[in-house]
Formats: structure tokens, sequence, C-alpha cells
């Protein structure tokens, strides 16, 4: 059973403090709107779920910020023990969706410092209808067949920036949905799972300003992806920079950079433009150096 928590009549900044050790908790919900001018969870303990996985699968969430303006959560671990979900879904057997462990909905200025999310039911990070985050030193990890386990998932948000974290997860390292806007990425290494994705976009929703830089993949499916569905729409994809480090869609697609791409392929076709007959991609070259033994692949 979820707890919630409303903060509207705290007018002071408040303070949350977890020391050392293992804590086991339940879902949690903190809704807005909030007095007080910041938030602070500091954590320097482990925060874990029943064993009995259907007690948070059941959860749409464990951890949920609603209406919130000004949260930090710095340091701790987060474990979902989400291994036995997994294992149920793999099984095809009659199974709960499963929980989403720390998830921003309409809220502004948050800060994610130094977090260790580990095993989650579901996507780890959700940033919804949110503004003004940022997200540094966090730590995401799960096993390479884990269902649904996207690490950091923004949608119909603006202005988030993702720094310096470490994702390996079996799902989508970063996975951008409709409606994002200035969304930054840099020194992130992503390991397993699929890599960085834009998608799948929605009818009539846009993506615009997502920039990435300094990006290291490790073993993942998938480096840098933008997907859409095949049909008609008049959604767009917009002032996207992948620099320091596939492309593929049905909708406009306009004014991409792939700037200093470097690495090996395990196919002989190393980079592919998939591209849709109605909106065509113009392709330019700009003092590109090919050194690959592979090739080059355009399908159009």
């Amino acid at each position: 059973m979820a707890s919630s928590l409303w903060l509207g009549r705290l007018y002071h900044d408040i303070y949350i403090y977890v020391p050392k050790g293992r804590y086991l908790l339940g879902s949690m919900a903190f809704r807005g709107i909030c007095k007080s001018p910041q938030i602070t969870f500091r954590i320097d303990g482990t925060l874990v779920t029943p064993l009995d996985y259907r007690v948070l699968g059941i959860s749409t969430e464990w951890f949920s910020f609603q209406g919130i303006n000004g949260v930090s959560i710095v340091g701790g671990a987060l474990d979902a023990k989400g291994t036995s979900l997994w294992a149920c879904k793999h099984s095809h057997t009659n199974c709960p969706a499963g929980a989403r462990t720390l998830s921003f909905t309409n809220s502004k200025n948050i800060r994610i410092r130094s977090l260790l999310s580990l095993s989650s039911q579901m996507f780890h990070i959700v940033i919804n209808g949110c503004e003004n985050v940022h997200v540094q030193g966090v730590k995401i990890m799960a096993a390479g067949n884990s269902p649904n386990t996207d690490g950091i998932h923004v949608q119909l948000s603006k202005n988030v920036n993702i720094i310096k974290c470490s994702i390996k997860t079996g799902e989508d390292c970063i996975s951008i949905g409709p409606g994002t806007k200035n969304l930054w990425i840099e020194q992130v290494t992503c390991g397993r799972g699929h890599g960085i994705s834009i998608g799948s976009l929605a009818k009539d929703l846009k993506e615009e300003g997502v920039q990435t830089v300094k990006i290291i993949f490790l073993g993942t499916q998938n480096w840098l992806r933008i997907k859409s569905w095949a049909r008609p729409g008049t959604g767009f994809v917009q002032r996207v920079r992948f620099m320091d480090s596939l492309m593929i869609s049905g909708v406009q697609v306009d004014d991409i950079v792939y700037q200093d791409i470097r690495g090996t392929s395990s196919t002989p076709v190393a980079i592919k433009f998939d591209c849709s007959p109605k909106n065509p991609i113009m392709v330019g070259e700009e003092e590109e150096k090919h050194e690959a033994k592979g090739h080059w692949g355009f399908r159009k």
C-alpha cells in the first residue's frame, strides 16, 4: 500500500536525512503544491523494497514527486530488487507491470546527485512534465536482460541536464519522449542496453533542442537513435546535436548534426540513414575522414 505525504502546509526548508544502514520501505508519494522553498533528501543508507515483488509491483511508482517546486535528492542507494519480477515476465506468467523507482511529474527545480539506483522493476528515473532538472553523478544498474528498465526517461519537459552519469541496464540508457525541449546530456557512460533514443514519436508532438556531448557506449545494441511511427503527422525533430559520440524516422527530420563520431561496428554498415520517401534526409559531409573498413549505408 502506498503512503502519501502532502507538503503544502510547510513554509520553511525541509531536510530529510536517512543515515547509514538498510531500510525496508514501500511506495511513497510526495505531493505539492509546497510552501517551503527547498526540500532536501540526504541519503547515506540503502532503501530496499519488500522481497515479494507483488507488494511494489502493483504500484506505478516506488517514490513519486508530484507538483513539487524545489527538491534535491543527494546520495544513497535505491534497491528495487526487480530480479524476481523480470523472471516472472520472461516466463510469460501473470505478472504485475511493476513500479518505476523514482518519478517526477509536473515539478520544477529538481536536483538529483550521487544517487545509485539498482534493479528497478521498470524505469529507474522518470522526468515527466518537469522544468529545470539537473541530474549529476547518478549510477544506474540492472541486468542486461531486464525488461522495460530504461535508465532515465524524459518527456514533456524542458531545461533538463544529465551529466557525468553511468547507466547499465537492459533497455534504453536514456529515452527521450515527446515534448522534450532543451535537453543536455554530457559525459554519460552507457553500458549494455539500447543506447540513447528519441521516440517513438507521437503523431503531433515535437522534439527540440536535444544535445548529447561526449557519450561512451559499452556493449549497447544501438548508439543514438531517432525513432518515429511510419505514418503521416505534423510532429518534428529539430535542433538536435550528437557530438563526440542511427537515425530512423517517419516524420520530418531537420538540422541534425553528427560530429566527431568514433568507434567500431560489429556489422558491415557502421552508420545507416533510413530515410522517409516523403520527407527525405539531405546528407552533407564537412571535412569528414573515413577510416573504417566497412561502409556507410544509405537507404531511401
